[in-house]
């Protein structure tokens, strides 16, 4: 089953009465919001819920997953140490996501853990939540400075293992938005605080978990912002699943953005059957290199090299690129042709892109609905005497100095000059940048 619902939610100290003594009535629409949110999931009777903090333990390359049978916390940081919590954690979740994560050679685990008391970004969303529903176990995972897209495949890796477990799981992304939304907030007062939350709160409205990944990194830094890597998390855990959003309330009495919202699955998530038809292309190249990886990542066959249209059928050299959350994740080809013919050379480049290429761990079946793959082809390699005649958008390079050859494909992203595509292949061969080489020049047709 998909996840039961998610919950955006911030953790303000003041919210919670022992800390506030009265200021708390300020933000009334905050303690009305998690109400609700404290409603919802004591409607739903979780087993699980899985909670992400930017106050748990974090690291710049590595998300962590409290570990152990148990935590305890309290607010004795805000002068009120008689609030206390103890909590039961789902340490098999936790060990489960952790194995399935290092299998994937993905960041997160149960490793590294500092300081095991519970953060106040956990404690304060179950101080509202245990008033009305507590017998449920808990996730606590931190957030990192990994990129986001990491974070929201952490999401997906949640989700997949809330199904193995059969776990009646909800998702709780803790973080407050802007806090630079006054004169006397805790930052002052900067024009990207209001930006952000206005933004944000707009795409959290609708659901739309994927533009969270497009955020501006300079808006994220200016704004001063705490949740938003916590929110990519949570859509993860909906990817591919259509949910009814309910948004509660936004407000930044205090300087600080407090936004709420709750998502319920509409459906389940798309089957393994619906994935491979959705992830079909108009494109020939592009399909049977998507098979292939399928059927060689999930059952160690590889298909037939069926030549099902007549470019098929030419010779040809050709890569196949494998890209997961728009990262690299494999990328292997040939510069001419070395089988009998172009679905040949896709095949067998397909499964050495999967599983082959020495910069990254082999795929596994539970990264293959979220890989992109595309095809090049490339046109017979012509010498050229300078590189006045290669163009980085058009023409791809091969340098050669003896038995030494490093390829770069045109059209890159992060390559905008000459000099660095043929600096960038020189790496790539071992070739120093005083020894003269040969230059080529080749152009690619691209199948996407």
């Amino acid at each position: 089953m998909p996840i039961l619902a998610g919950f955006m939610v911030p953790h303000p100290p003041i919210s919670v009465a022992e800390i506030g003594r009265g200021d708390e009535k300020k933000i009334q629409s905050t303690l009305d919001s998690f109400d609700r949110v404290a409603e919802k999931i004591a409607e739903l009777k979780p087993d699980t819920v899985v909670l992400t903090s930017p106050h748990s333990i974090a690291y710049t390359d590595y998300f962590h997953v409290s570990p152990g049978k148990s935590a305890v916390g309290d607010f004795s940081g805000f002068m009120a140490p008689q609030v206390k919590f103890e909590v039961e954690y789902d340490s098999e979740f936790a060990d489960t996501l952790s194995k399935r994560a290092d299998r994937m050679n993905f960041p997160a685990g149960t490793y590294g853990e500092r300081k095991k008391e519970l953060d106040h970004g956990t404690m304060v969303p179950l101080y509202f939540i245990n008033k009305r529903y507590s017998n449920f176990r808990l996730v606590r995972i931190g957030l990192s400075g990994l990129p986001l897209a990491m974070h929201y495949q952490l999401g997906r890796l949640i989700r997949s293992v809330s199904d193995e477990l059969g776990r009646r799981t909800v998702f709780v992304a803790s973080g407050d938005l802007s806090h630079c939304q006054k004169e006397d907030g805790p930052y002052g007062y900067k024009k990207e605080g209001p930006e952000y939350d206005a933004k944000l709160m707009e795409v959290m409205s609708r659901g739309a978990f994927s533009e969270l990944l497009s955020f501006d990194d300079r808006l994220l830094e200016l704004s001063e912002e705490c949740g938003h890597r916590s929110f990519v998390i949570m859509g993860g855990a909906f990817d591919h699943v259509a949910v009814d959003t309910e948004p509660l309330s936004h407000e930044a009495t205090f300087g600080v953005g407090y936004g709420f919202a709750i998502y319920t699955p509409k459906a389940s998530d798309l089957g393994a059957s619906e994935i491979k038809e959705a992830s079909e292309s108009s494109d020939a190249l592009v399909n049977l290199a998507k098979k292939t990886v399928r059927e060689y990542v999930t059952s160690g066959k590889t298909p037939a090299a069926v030549a099902s249209v007549p470019e098929l059928e030419k010779r040809a050299g050709a890569f196949v690129s494998i890209h997961e959350f728009g990262m690299l994740r494999g990328c292997i080809g040939t510069i001419s042709a070395v089988y009998k013919n172009l679905a040949e050379e896709i095949v067998q480049n397909a499964v050495s892109a999967s599983t082959k290429d020495p910069r990254f761990h082999p795929i596994i079946p539970e990264e293959v609905e979220d890989l992109d793959i595309n095809v090049d082809v490339l046109s017979e390699a012509e010498p050229i005497d300078s590189p006045e005649l290669l163009d980085v958008k058009r023409y791809g390079v091969i340098v050669e100095n003896g038995y030494k050859r490093g390829l770069l494909l045109p059209d890159l992203e992060g390559v905008d000059t000459v000099e660095e595509q043929i600096s960038i292949a020189r790496r790539k061969a071992g070739i120093k940048p005083e020894e003269k080489v040969q230059l080529y020049r080749f152009e690619v047709i691209r199948h996407v």
